[in-house]
């Protein structure tokens, strides 16, 4: 893993912990696996600990380490992370994607109240008219969280989090997912409706789709233009599942507005007007764990290596067939 990017994620006190279970090779991050020191460490090992950063495993790196039985990653998708050989090998694989959803859900709820009590759009107003007459007249208009309808577009980790989170308010949710069957808990608090029926009804519409071939621009022009007048678009997820010209165009109309942590590109380029569009709200991915909240990355991928020395089952475990469903 990359150490600038994992900060937080190992304490000294998570260190302690993994090693009541385990004898730690090495204590400061591998960054690659082509030196001669990296080499000494992978045939040496039973377990490896990645995180974001790390280099693909490839068949060379299986190659070298050939006690390897599992991989823990403190970390969400392994797709970049793992060639299929890992697999082949017979290697084990586990993630804390679950414990990386958390503070998404957290903030993804945050956004969804902010949103439809139109914060931003105040914060902007008072800035504007220290008078508060155009801020009063705003708060006449049917803002607010009460009754409102939240559309949740993907029943995944982080969407179903999200679903729990919403049942302690006075809100209807809807949730739009293919996979989803009618006996399935996630709809004890959802309504489960197609997904231009969630566009049309919501008040907020949030996004917890994977990035997938067949999701890639699943919200394109005809989806938002369903959308309510004065109705918020929430993307947490990924950038490539919107079209975002289309995107764009709603929202230089003024009728929508938007909270949006995730782009495609991952960084939008140089003036593009989700910079500076007063309905729109940008943040620099940051939904995921962040600084302490990288504890809990650390903390899932331990639990998982104790339960594999104990010989009890893996609870994140990536099995093959998951991955092509995985974000």
């Amino acid at each position: 893993m990359a150490a600038d990017k994992t900060r937080h994620v190992f304490d000294e006190e998570a260190l302690a912990r993994l090693a009541q279970t385990c004898d730690i090779v090495r204590a400061v991050p591998l960054e690659e696996f082509s030196s001669a020191e990296a080499r000494a460490v992978l045939d040496e090992i039973d377990i490896l600990v990645t995180g974001w950063g790390c280099p693909m495993v490839t068949a060379e790196v299986v190659k070298a380490a050939p006690n390897l039985k599992l991989i823990a990653h403190a970390a969400g998708t392994v797709k970049f992370t793992l060639d299929p050989v890992v697999y082949d090998a017979g290697i084990r694989v586990t993630h804390a994607a679950d414990a990386n959803a958390v503070p998404v859900a957290e903030f993804t709820l945050a956004a969804i109240i902010f949103a439809n009590k139109r914060v931003f759009e105040l914060r902007d107003r008072y800035r504007a008219d220290p008078g508060r007459r155009s801020s009063y007249a705003l708060m006449d208009e049917p803002i607010g969280n009460y009754h409102r309808t939240v559309g949740l577009v993907g029943a995944s980790r982080i969407g179903r989090k999200v679903a729990r989170m919403l049942q302690a308010f006075d809100f209807t949710v809807l949730l739009s997912d293919p996979f989803v069957k009618p006996d399935d808990p996630v709809l004890d608090g959802a309504e489960l409706v197609d997904l231009d029926t969630l566009m049309a009804r919501s008040d907020v519409v949030s996004i917890h789709a994977p990035s997938l071939p067949t999701t890639r621009a699943m919200i394109g022009a005809g989806q938002l233009g369903l959308m309510k007048d004065g109705a918020a678009f929430i993307n947490t997820a990924r950038g490539a599942l919107i079209d975002e010209a289309a995107l764009i165009a709603e929202l230089q109309s003024g009728r929508i507005h938007a909270v949006i942590d995730v782009t495609d590109p991952e960084i939008p380029e140089r003036g593009s007007p989700l910079y500076d569009l007063p309905n729109v709200f940008l943040t620099p991915h940051v939904a995921g764990a962040v600084g302490t909240e990288r504890l809990r990355l650390g903390q899932m991928a331990i639990e998982e290596i104790e339960r594999f020395v104990a010989g009890a089952p893996l609870e994140f475990e990536i099995e093959p067939a998951l991955l092509e469903r995985l974000a």
